[in-house]
């Protein structure tokens, strides 16, 4: 196994982030043992990072894969531990198996965290009674998460949260420690692509990121394709919409894109106008009451 990554700061950060940053560092030494839930994404990278620079070999990254996980950001996650030489494992989860995820309820996240904690939990009981940590942040406190209550309900931690950091800190954070991936763009799993309420199978999240996988390849790194029924609904970032609109519905790219897409088991492609909004899905719940 490669020698853990030192971590050091390469530029100055504003103080109330230098002070995040040490209560951060406080917390994690405070720890004998850790399990980061570990995604690959910015904010969990942050922490395994940080865990392994403070704790060694006493810090162990766990990475839950299903089918939700798009292929390239499983290697992705596999890659960015190996840069920081993390210890790193793989655990197959078994979400598709819960009705609870499968239909698709609003509370969907909660059974995708509880099995992936499930899990988590007999690997921290295993390293001496590690504790398991996530990369919930600040911002993450005010949004629709109740996956948030699954990681609670079996004592996870979340360090970024607790020291006050938010999704820019962690950005902000992650380039000054020389983290290469800290402008890597947000990327839930791809069950977030479904209209609550339809059911996710293993064959549609392939189908979705089989889809979203052939428009990477041509130049859109940023993007969702929403299922919605048997339609594949395209958002590419607001400032890349006239370029988007000149190559998917206007130039030689729209045959080739409709066929491919037919191709996967779509009936209709159409691009989103307004553009790529974060949890857009979840605008569905603001009119209902909680």
């Amino acid at each position: 196994m490669p020698a853990i990554r030192r971590l050091s700061l390469l530029e100055a950060l504003p103080a109330p982030l230098e002070r995040g940053l040490e209560a951060l560092c406080r917390q994690l030494d405070a720890f004998p043992q850790v399990v980061v839930a570990y995604s690959g994404g910015v904010d969990s990278a942050l922490v395994a990072a940080l865990a392994g620079d403070r704790l060694g070999e006493r810090a162990l990254a766990v990475t839950g894969v299903s089918p939700a996980l798009a292929p390239h950001l499983r290697r992705e996650a596999s890659d960015q531990a190996r840069w920081l030489g993390l210890r790193h494992r793989e655990v197959p989860t078994a979400e598709l198996a819960d009705p609870a995820y499968t239909s698709n309820p609003e509370d969907r996240c909660y059974a995708c965290k509880r099995e992936l904690h499930r899990l988590l939990a007999p690997i921290a009981a295993a390293a001496r009674g590690a504790q398991v940590l996530d990369g919930v942040n600040r911002d993450d406190l005010g949004d629709h998460r109740p996956g948030i209550r699954a990681a609670r309900e079996f004592g996870v931690r979340s360090p970024l949260a607790e020291a006050g950091i938010d999704k820019a800190g962690v950005r902000q954070l992650s380039r000054a420690l020389g983290l290469p991936w800290w402008d890597k763009p947000s990327q839930p799993c791809l069950a977030s692509r479904f209209p609550y309420g339809e059911p996710i199978s293993a064959t549609r999240l392939a189908r979705v990121a089989a889809a979203e996988d052939w428009l990477r390849q041509r130049g859109f790194p940023e993007l969702r394709v929403r299922s919605q029924g048997e339609t594949a609904r395209i958002e590419i970032p607001a400032a890349g919409l006239t370029a988007a609109l000149e190559r998917l519905a206007q130039g030689e790219l729209r045959p080739e894109l409709v066929g491919a897409f037919r191709a996967m088991g779509f009936s209709a492609v159409a691009l989103d106008l307004e553009g790529l909004v974060s949890g857009k899905l979840n605008r569905a719940l603001a009119s209902e009451p909680h």
